[in-house]
């Protein structure tokens, strides 16, 4: 499988992804926000980092980056695209994903291990996952709270749009577990086609035991694997 990995001034983890795709041995390369065509991506993600500084809001700057019109293209052909941290912000930012990423509830930037809970697995970015064992991935943001009103959250819930919720290392959804002030504990979510996807944590910071955990390898897996299995099935997204 080869996937994309958009590059915006001031990313600080494409190289991470790039990495980390590779560990998992397929091939990844890095796109230029300038450009405007991806490539012969089967996938493509919004790596973490800041953006343009993380000027005027969080992604929000970014979303007007001409490569974006090439994401847009490729997730509206029904390719997978997952936005990682900044790349989530970036996501909500540019209508791709539903509700927005706010300043964390403690006003704090928070660079920790955390646990996620999958919440199923018929998600492209979640299928491989098992969903009793909670996931120990690293997060490192300020503006991280996950925020939609009430009846769009209902309606998400309804469409399984909710991939990762925080939790405990027992899977329990407290308060104490959520690092953020998340609207229901909320980590990840995805489109109402399935197609696209966020999360606030770093899987590809986690990826190999070296790294403290490499449960995060479960997310770029799914979405591979999901890729694989799927090429066999319908044709490839034409990349912009």
């Amino acid at each position: 499988m080869n996937v994309a990995v958009i590059q915006f001034p001031a990313s600080n983890c494409d190289q991470d992804a790039v990495h980390a795709i590779r560990v998992l041995g397929h091939s990844a390369w890095l796109v230029w926000h300038r450009e405007c065509a991806l490539g012969p991506a089967d996938a493509v993600i919004i790596p973490g980092g800041f953006s343009y500084g993380d000027y005027l809001r969080c992604g929000a700057i970014a979303r007007f980056s001409p490569v974006m019109q090439a994401v847009r293209a490729f997730a509206d052909q029904g390719g997978l695209v997952l936005g990682i941290c900044n790349g989530f912000q970036v996501l909500t930012e540019a209508g791709l994903l539903p509700g927005a990423l706010v300043r964390n509830r403690s006003l704090q930037f928070r660079c920790e291990h955390v646990f996620l809970r999958v919440e199923h697995t018929r998600s492209p970015f979640t299928w491989c996952a098992d969903p009793g064992r909670p996931l120990r991935i690293p997060i490192a943001h300020g503006e991280g709270c996950y925020y939609a009103d009430e009846a769009s959250l209902d309606r998400m819930e309804s469409n399984g749009q909710i991939l990762w919720r925080y939790c405990d290392h027992a899977g329990a959804l407290t308060d104490a577990a959520n690092p953020n002030g998340s609207l229901r504990n909320i980590a990840g979510v995805s489109n109402e086609r399935g197609n696209v996807a966020g999360l606030m944590p770093h899987p590809e910071r986690a990826c190999e035991p070296i790294l403290g955990s490499s449960d995060g390898r479960v997310v770029l897996e799914s979405m591979l694997a999901w890729l694989q299995k799927r090429g066999s099935l319908a044709p490839r997204p034409v990349a912009a």
